[in-house]
């Protein structure tokens, strides 16, 4: 799955702004933004087992290790790790019990909707629901995403 990339500066505010990625964050507060996207991640009930989550605030870098029941699970818990604040880059190195092929990702923009991303992606506005399942979750409306936010587009 490989390293991804994220906005620093968008996401959920699981941890503390400043403190996160200061330019010499301690161990304890790496240890506790870790916890917190930990328990992000186990409060979204994907069925993940031996969740590992380390957190370096001083390159905004989450390693996640663990084991995914399907394929979409392992992509959601990238999602996860990286819509979050202060986060810039997620290393999924989890594996998968049930092996599928990988989702594409888009990178939410100003003026996206889920049913113009669905038009790009399957030419068709109306598909916007599989995109919105694909990332609940973490999605609670379809009217509710932002920029910043990196949403999974799965195969139809």
């Amino acid at each position: 799955m490989g390293l991804f990339s994220f906005i620093k500066e968008a996401g959920e505010k699981l941890f503390g702004g400043g403190d996160a990625h200061a330019a010499t964050p301690s161990e304890d507060l790496n240890v506790k933004a870790a916890q917190a996207i930990a328990a992000y991640i186990n409060t979204q009930n994907l069925g993940v087992s031996n969740l590992q989550v380390q957190f370096d605030g001083s390159q905004g870098k989450v390693t996640v290790q663990g084991v995914a029941p399907t394929q979409a699970a392992k992509e959601k818990v990238t999602l996860c790790c990286g819509n979050v604040a202060n986060v810039q880059s997620v290393d999924n190195q989890m594996t998968v019990t049930n092996p599928e092929p990988e989702a594409q990702y888009h990178d939410v923009v100003r003026g996206d909707t889920l049913s113009a991303i669905s038009k790009k992606y399957y030419g068709d506005a109306n598909k916007y629901n599989a995109i919105f399942e694909a990332n609940k979750p973490m999605l609670t409306s379809p009217d509710k995403i932002y920029p910043g936010q990196k949403l999974r587009i799965p195969a139809l």
